[in-house]
């Protein structure tokens, strides 16, 4: 494997990725051809990305094992579902896309994630994780139950793994015994460090004396057993036991392989040419290196798990809402020894490293396991501690279920943090998280808060925090207004907003980070504004008074309209027996594509001049 040690600054000129435009013209080269194509197609991923910005590290560490895939099975027909879809760049670079690599993550150019609307070659939209199994399981069953002769593959890492669903798919899959093949990705990183008895479980193999031996000598034990001769079971299960610690995946029905390089592209071919010939289930446990090739990102994979694009003078960058919950949490925690943080796998993404650091007795990362982190999270509650749930708004989705029978159901005192509310852009609909005060709002016993820039979000989440039962504060991705922050500890009455300003006629009623420029049209048009500061309990007596001074009512928010903070209005005044215009202004009903947050705002007509077109027009 060559070995990059920056970003290529012109387009590389590679004589054999320039042939290949789809897997059939990667079925042309010679196996021998393979490893050098590998070098060629990690360094155009490098140009590409440092260009457009996006995932990384992980499809850097399965290009052998994608030209693996592509060279042996017959795409479309045969079917690859990649878990969560970071590392799907090679396969879309090798399957028709190549020359749109310029456009990734940009408005109407390619999606993050694999997407059956982009490409035949997708055999499923996909972007959160641990979806794999039991959906190329279906694949492979239809296949069955259709007798087309399809052949499926599923990728999943190993953080992946953690997950519950995951195991749910290979417990059906062992029972079914179909010729379902799974390829275990490991690389002891997802995008934080793995953790979890199954991560020790995969170390262990890591460490033993029997892979380091079988990974020095060639890997020709490993090479041969799966598919060797007909041998005893007793002498098979002795063998397997002499180079794994444990035969997990064997007990729960599938014939266990490896582990094996990754990166040993020839290795790989020869090996998924033998399982697309059997007709049982199979896992190919597989050893890579996130990040592989390319030398910052081996040394450093979490800050390398997806990057910006490179720009020569980048814009200074105010703090994240993300940052102003981490600072928060440490210093909440130095006032209440009773504070305790979870987080499903998103330490970084979440601003909690330093939480981790300074109290690591009362922090909790669960793995990729949301369900477990709520009910987890409500267990602590009613052990006596105050837990806070860090979790993006998309992956509470979820754990819908736990948040309602384990924490508002029992009125447990939980905070949940939810990161990446509304739209968040690049990475499109998979991660948007445009419909969480729908889904809460409906919830007995939860308060919902709604910040409006970063002062108001340390308050509201100290306000939130010291409620004695369920509440969810949401904020976006990035940053905001760059409003100064009081860094003490205060708190505003629940369910109670606050005037920005007088006007005439029309109201404005803002939920959320969409206030500047609500303020914007509201100083231009003498609209009056109010920062309704939450959405449960709504503020009902302010409405009471607004109704009487203003003839029309606007309501705006960073989330679908439909249920949204604006529904809210519009059943309060419906329970009073109002009748008063009102206008609901927030994202419409359809999932929002990528492309920076502001163009997918604007699309919405949620921008200035959207905004001021649609209270005109109303």
């Amino acid at each position: 494997m060559k070995i990059y040690k920056e970003f290529p600054k012109d387009k590389p000129d590679n004589k054999l990725l320039d042939k290949v435009d789809f897997p059939s013209d990667l079925k042309q080269l010679d196996i021998e051809d393979l490893p050098i194509l590998a070098d060629e197609l990690r360094e155009f991923l490098l140009y590409t990305v440092s260009k457009t910005g996006g995932h990384f590290g992980a499809g850097l560490g399965v290009v052998e094992l994608t030209i693996a895939l592509h060279y042996v099975l017959d795409l479309p027909e045969d079917k690859i579902v990649w878990d969560t879809g970071h590392q799907a760049y090679p396969h879309k670079i090798l399957s028709g896309r190549k020359d749109k690599m310029d456009k990734m993550r940009q408005l109407d150019g390619l999606a993050a994630f694999p997407s059956i609307t982009e490409s035949e070659y997708d055999a499923m939209s996909v972007g959160h994780s641990s979806t794999s199994i039991s959906a190329s399981l279906g694949l492979n069953e239809a296949s069955q139950l259709l007798k087309d002769g399809k052949t499926v593959f599923s990728v999943i890492g190993d953080g992946a793994m953690t997950a519950g669903l995951a195991f749910e798919g290979l417990m059906h899959a062992g029972h079914l015994d179909r010729d379902l093949n799974i390829i275990l990705n490991d690389n002891d990183m997802s995008i934080s460090k793995n953790k979890g008895g199954l991560s020790d479980y995969l170390a262990k193999v890591w460490a033993s004396k029997s892979y380091k031996k079988l990974k020095s000598s060639g890997k020709k034990v490993m090479k041969n057993l799966p598919f060797g001769l007909h041998i005893s079971r007793t002498l098979k299960d002795g063998l397997k036991s002499a180079v794994m610690p444990g035969n997990l995946f064997e007990d729960l029905g599938m014939h266990y392989i490896g582990p094996i390089d990754g990166h040993d592209v020839k290795l790989l071919v020869k090996t998924l040419q033998r399982m697309k010939e059997k007709t049982e289930p199979y896992l190919l446990h597989i050893i890579t290196k996130k990040g592989a090739g390319f030398e910052p990102a081996e040394n450093e994979r979490i800050k390398f798990h997806a990057i910006s694009k490179l720009e020569t003078n980048p814009p200074v960058s105010k703090i994240k809402f993300q940052d102003i919950f981490g600072e928060w949490l440490c210093d909440k925690a130095k006032q209440d020894k009773k504070l305790v943080a979870i987080t499903p796998a998103m330490t970084e993404g979440s601003g909690m490293v330093n939480f981790e650091q300074e109290f690591p007795e009362r922090f909790y990362d669960v793995a990729i396991a949301e369900q477990h982190a709520v009910t987890f999270g409500a267990g602590l509650a009613l052990g006596g501690m105050k837990p806070v749930v860090a979790i993006y708004s998309t992956f509470l989705q979820r754990a819908y279920d736990q948040l309602i029978h384990d924490v508002c159901l029992e009125n447990t005192d939980v905070t949940f943090a939810l990161d990446r509310a509304g739209i968040v852009g690049e990475d499109g609909p998979t991660h948007s998280g445009n419909f969480d005060i729908s889904f809460m709002r409906c919830i007995p016993n939860i308060v919902i808060a709604t910040p409006s820039d970063e002062n108001e979000m340390r308050i509201l989440l100290n306000s939130c925090y010291e409620y004695k039962g369920p509440a969810a504060i949401r904020y976006p991705r990035g940053s905001g207004r760059g409003a100064e922050i009081n860094k003490d500890l205060s708190i505003a009455e629940i369910g109670k907003g606050r005037k920005i300003r007088d006007g005439e006629e029309i109201c404005i009623l803002n939920f959320g980070v969409l206030l500047d420029r609500a303020e914007e049209v509201a100083n231009e048009l003498n609209y009056g504004l109010y920062d309704m500061r939450f959405v449960k309990p709504l503020d009902h007596e302010l409405i009471d008074n607004l109704i009487q001074k203003y003839t029309k009512i606007v309501t705006l928010e960073d989330h679908t309209a439909v249920g949204g903070s604006g529904s809210a209005v519009n059943e309060y005044l419906s329970q009073k027996k109002i009748l008063k215009p009102v206008l609901n202004l927030g994202l419409k009903d359809v999932f929002p594509p990528h492309g920076s947050r502001n163009e997918i705002l604007t699309l919405n007509g949620l921008d200035v001049e959207g905004l001021k077109e649609q209270i005109s027009k109303f």
